[in-house]
């Protein structure tokens, strides 16, 4: 294997880590706060966490041209856009649908992007295809464990966040290889936690009691899902097929399962597990060699 596309894709292994982890905060922390609330600090403490390493960073190297500063900004609020747009809806969609619904319509945004990358002329290969629909499959069997398949306002809230985040992987895919990503990553948890905590105020009545009684999951999701995982995704992402990132970061389905069995005690069982080898065994296949042609 390509050892730079070994180094992305253990990158994006460890964003799917981070972000499967982080479902638990995210199910806890919404026992205490809104999902515009925990969305809001979420991402101003994930803007904080990285603005000692961009003054490092700027320290180091020399100024960037007025170009590319643009494309900085304009890269930064479009993601930042988009962030709040995904994560409200999977925050107030999981206040409607279960667990497993949420996160099996969620990450299906391992089939949206590559449809949507054929209007941005990114090709993805049959081997890719045949890789997306073992990934779904496995899907299913590790979310859908409690019967059968209805969709409901929740779920169709989830859903449209699917879609959203699919936009939100192009739009990275397309400015990561222009753009500082550390940058970019902290442009966009600004943009997304002042949007959030506008809708804060206007929607919730946050309390500082609720916030500190939440603390821990929220500094979790701040820190590194935010300030560390979205930010290993706009750096993992440089040079990776987008198709071929969002089936890596779908793992996150699967560690957020193991995670609820280490941390919550909660039990696997045998459908889950030939669930998570099925999600394996398309991460496996779409990084088997030969892969140049596909991730031009």
């Amino acid at each position: 294997m390509n050892k730079f596309v070994l180094r992305q894709s253990l990158l994006l292994l460890l964003t799917a880590a981070i972000w499967g982890v982080a479902f638990v905060a995210q199910s806890v922390g919404m026992d205490f706060v809104g999902p515009y609330t925990f969305n809001g600090v979420r991402c101003l403490i994930g803007g904080l966490v990285l603005l000692p390493f961009i003054a490092v960073n700027n320290h180091m190297e020399k100024k960037t041209e007025e170009k590319k500063s643009k494309k900085l900004i304009v890269g930064g609020l479009l993601c930042g856009i988009i962030l709040f747009v995904a994560s409200s809806l999977q925050q107030i969609g999981l206040q409607y649908t279960t667990v497993g619904k949420a996160g099996f319509i969620t990450a299906m945004y391992i089939v949206i992007v590559p449809i949507i990358g054929i209007f941005f002329k990114k090709k993805a290969g049959l081997r890719i295809w045949i890789g997306v629909a073992i990934a779904v499959t496995g899907l299913y069997l590790l979310c859908m464990t409690s019967g059968g398949f209805h969709l409901q306002f929740g779920d169709l809230l989830v859903l449209f966040c699917a879609i959203v985040f699919s936009f939100h992987i192009i739009v990275v895919d397309h400015f990561a290889p222009l753009v500082n990503g550390v940058k970019m990553s902290c442009i966009q948890f600004f943009t997304c936690g002042i949007i959030s905590c506008i809708c804060m105020f206007l929607f919730e009545t946050p309390k500082m009691d609720q916030i500190f009684a939440a603390w821990q999951p929220i500094l979790y999701a701040g820190a590194l899902s935010c300030g560390v995982g979205y930010t290993l995704q706009i750096v993992g992402q440089k040079g990776m097929n987008p198709t071929v990132a969002s089936l890596i970061m779908s793992l996150e389905s699967v560690i957020s399962v193991l995670a609820g069995w280490i941390i919550l005690g909660q039990k696997l069982s045998a459908r889950e597990v030939l669930g998570c080898l099925f999600m394996f065994a398309a991460i496996i296949l779409v990084q088997l060699p030969n892969k140049k042609k596909e991730m031009e």
